[in-house]
């Protein structure tokens, strides 16, 4: 009966120092004035810190943008719950609470770039390889994830992108609708469809991606992601697409996602293919 005891309380002992080594913590992105107000003084940007034990650090790193529409963020099926994912794989993630754009793009895409730029900064002290930080999204927060993977330079750059289901283009026909008219603004110019229509944008330099959608999405076109790893095929940028038959969009960390484990299958062997 002793024996038992001991090994039970061994077993909490080596639990609780596991738990205890992983930190997970929230932080304000920005010490001062954020730029590029969004005339909402309540709107802040925000990250939630997950980081694995130092001894099972793969030097990898990654952050997240959840989706919701530029509206508003699906923070846990979205965010919180993959920052767990990571951290057990030994890999750094960062959930940013982006602000929302009320029409100026500005707002995210500098609270994107910020958020890889404070990995950067951080990298030693959290382990972090400076040249392996990929940048992933859902939905509206994929088109702001390969918005940074296809336009962002220096230290605000990704080396790797993650995006499921995810909104590409801002043209009218394919792209989410609401998304659009929340980044953009009700007057759209054809300049900013282009500009701001990942697709359009892919270049040789654009980093790796994993791109994994439904094929009854019926909230953001597949044709989006479909289109996104053509041009990356073009370009000659390592990409894989997944495409599940069933799922629909906004499955996030949803187990009731009946491709679920498959999925994250697909993407543990995609992330250690590099």
């Amino acid at each position: 009966m002793k024996l038992r005891k001991f090994i039970i309380f061994t077993a909490f002992a080596i639990f609780s120092t596991s738990v205890v080594a992983q930190k997970v913590f929230d932080s304000n992105l920005y010490q001062g004035k954020a730029p590029h107000n969004n005339g909402d003084p309540t709107d802040t940007a925000k990250v939630r810190v997950f980081l694995p034990d130092s001894k099972e650090a793969t030097g990898r790193a990654v952050v997240i943008c959840p989706g919701g529409g530029y509206d508003h963020l699906a923070m846990d099926k979205e965010g919180y719950a993959w920052g767990e994912f990571f951290q057990n794989m030994g890999i750094a993630a960062v959930v940013l609470k982006y602000r929302m754009p009320h029409g100026d793009p500005d707002v995210p895409v500098t609270d994107a770039q910020n958020a890889i730029k404070m990995v950067r900064r951080n990298a030693q002290g959290w382990h972090v390889n400076l040249n392996d930080i990929g940048i992933m999204g859902f939905s509206a927060g994929g088109h702001l994830a390969s918005t940074i993977a296809t336009q962002a330079k220096g230290d605000s750059k990704p080396d790797f992108q993650i995006l499921f289901y995810p909104v590409i283009t801002m043209m009218e026909g394919y792209t989410h609708e609401g998304s659009r008219k929340n980044f953009l603004g009700k007057h759209v110019s054809k300049r900013q469809e282009k500009k701001y229509s990942s697709d359009l944008n892919v270049t040789r330099n654009t980093p790796r991606a994993f791109i994994a959608l439904s094929d009854d999405d019926r909230s953001v076109p597949p044709a989006n992601g479909v289109n996104y790893y053509v041009e990356l095929y073009r370009n000659d940028v390592p990409a894989s697409l997944f495409v599940y038959p069933t799922g629909g969009h906004g499955w996030g960390a949803r187990m009731g996602f009946r491709h679920h484990l498959e999925m994250q299958l697909n993407l543990q062997s995609w992330l250690k293919s590099f």
